[in-house]
């Protein structure tokens, strides 16, 4: 079978291009909207610039993905025989060489489209190479869980200020305050999706495979989904606040936060592997949801 046949079946499994790109384009808008707001800017910035920065943004998280196939190459091939690498669909080859088109793909975007950028997009290789590398204190992350989440999650606030770079750092202006509600926002948000595709019936545990309904029972996990929930609601209210929003962004996120708790409701009155699976539904959507809710107030004036 061709690579591009492969690598096809390897995207639906590990990477699913449509549905991570329609979340990552959301995340892009809501980034560059969230700061032309908070500096009063009129308008968007221009098309080519934000298309071409969204195709960035989006290599750099199927980078970080071909990067975690290196980092668990090991437990992977030990438990998880089931996935791509590990059954021989693609080899770790492969991605490498995916993985060194995916970047030079990216540096010469930022050399052609954006030169001012190059130094951002660094920031963010050389923090997502130190990840790769488990910060080279992989024993002990491995036995602190809350530190190893901090610092994998700490990778988005850093997309984040690239993705938002292709307004404040391209007009020759300082970042705006505000975006550090967002910076916050987007951590929390990777939080949410964290523990919300790590949560399983019991049947789905399995050894060697860490879930938080594993570590923590399958209550506490879904306690714990919604306290990040709501924490990062509580942040979106705060930076709707910032941004000087009016009613409509705060009835949106209520609605929101109500219809996306009710998978965890189902869950816990019924542990099976399709209502699990919800929660990880909920996560997604709440995130998209979130990130247009708070780029709203320049949708709001561009429509």
């Amino acid at each position: 079978m061709h690579f591009l046949q492969r690598f096809y079946i390897y995207q639906q499994e590990r990477f699913p291009l449509l549905a991570h790109g329609l979340l990552i384009t959301a995340f892009s808008f809501s980034a560059v909207a969230y700061s032309r707001v908070c500096r009063q800017a009129q308008g968007f910035i221009d098309l080519p610039t934000f298309a071409w920065g969204v195709f960035n943004t989006i290599t750099l998280f199927l980078l970080l993905r071909i990067f975690d196939e290196f980092k668990d190459a090991e437990d992977d091939a030990r438990y998880r025989q089931d996935l791509p690498v590990p059954r021989g669909l693609v080899s770790l080859r492969e991605l490498g060489i995916l993985g060194v088109c995916v970047v030079v793909a990216q540096i010469a975007v930022n050399l052609y489209f954006f030169l001012k950028m190059l130094w951002l997009y660094a920031l963010v290789l050389g923090y997502m190479s130190l990840m790769a590398k488990e910060f080279f204190v992989a024993k002990w992350l491995k036995k602190h869980q809350f530190w190893y989440v901090v610092s994998h999650m700490l990778i988005i606030p850093l997309v984040d200020m690239y993705a938002s770079g292709l307004d404040w750092h391209l007009a020759g202006k300082e970042a705006p305050q505000g975006l550090l509600f967002f910076f916050a926002v987007s951590f929390m948000n990777g939080i949410v999706l964290e523990v919300g595709r790590k949560i399983r019936a019991p049947e789905q545990e399995a050894e060697g495979v860490l879930t938080y309904s594993g570590m923590l029972g399958a209550g506490k996990a879904v306690g714990l989904w919604l306290a990040m929930l709501l924490l990062t609601c509580l942040l979106s209210v705060g930076a709707c606040v910032w941004a000087g929003y009016k009613l409509y962004p705060f009835v949106a996120l209520g609605v929101m936060l109500g219809l996306c708790a009710l998978p965890a409701y189902l869950f816990i009155t019924k542990k099976s592997a399709k209502r699990a699976k919800l929660i990880e539904y909920a996560s997604a959507l709440w995130t998209i949801a979130m990130y247009i809710t708070l780029g709203s107030g320049l949708l709001y004036e561009l429509l």
